[in-house]
């Protein structure tokens, strides 16, 4: 069960971007929303597409838990496959997403042979719980990769990421005073709004080195 998808940006542009949301925010989120038009205003065509459990949790009109990896992994390959034959192989593929759909596509980023992964927010480990650390794979990780992180993320901030031993093929940009959403503290100097417009930036920047 999937929500049609959300599309941004010209059928024809070279590069498409998939971008699956987070846990608890779906694909229409501010978030998501500000990202997918920022890149689409610039050239670039955005997908949007939710998991199954996000779909059944906006008819619901309640929250339900993320569903089990092995879903969630299966929903990023037929989205791929689909997009893949309805555009053939002419433009240059990459996917990624907020948090948890970023993750996922890291898992599946090197067997679907993309050209780029995205990032948005990786969860590099639980809040609270730096132990937990969700980076085993993206040491081997060979698809070229850009993860935008906010030095503050509850979830991997910067001095915490120093000390992960990351594959050659992941740049990490970070976002100024930026938790999990980018969002800056008040007084940073920098702005939400100014944040999302560097972490797009940074996107279309990775996109353009990949032609």
């Amino acid at each position: 069960m999937m929500d049609p998808l959300l599309i941004d940006g010209p059928a024809d542009a070279r590069c498409h971007l998939i971008l699956a949301h987070g846990a608890g925010q779906g694909a229409d989120s501010s978030f998501m929303s500000a990202v997918a038009h920022g890149l689409a205003a610039a050239g670039l065509r955005v997908v949007r597409f939710s998991f199954p459990y996000m779909v059944v949790s906006e008819v619901e009109g309640r929250r339900r838990p993320p569903d089990r990896e092995p879903i969630l992994i299966e929903t990023w390959l037929r989205v791929i496959a689909e997009q893949r034959a309805a555009h053939g192989a002419r433009q240059r593929l990459l996917i990624g997403g907020k948090s948890m759909g970023g993750r996922i596509a890291s898992l599946i980023a090197d067997e679907a042979g993309v050209d780029g992964l995205v990032c948005l927010g990786y969860p590099f480990h639980p809040p609270g719980r730096p132990e937990r650390t969700r980076v085993a794979h993206l040491s081997g990780l060979h698809t070229p990769t850009l993860i935008c992180q906010g030095e503050r993320d509850p979830f991997g901030s910067r001095e915490e990421v120093a000390d992960y031993a990351l594959s050659p093929s992941i740049e990490i940009v970070w976002i100024p005073d930026g938790e999990h959403g980018f969002k800056p503290r008040r007084g940073s100097g920098s702005t939400l709004e100014q944040n999302l417009i560097t972490a797009t930036e940074a996107v279309l920047s990775f996109a353009a080195r990949l032609e």
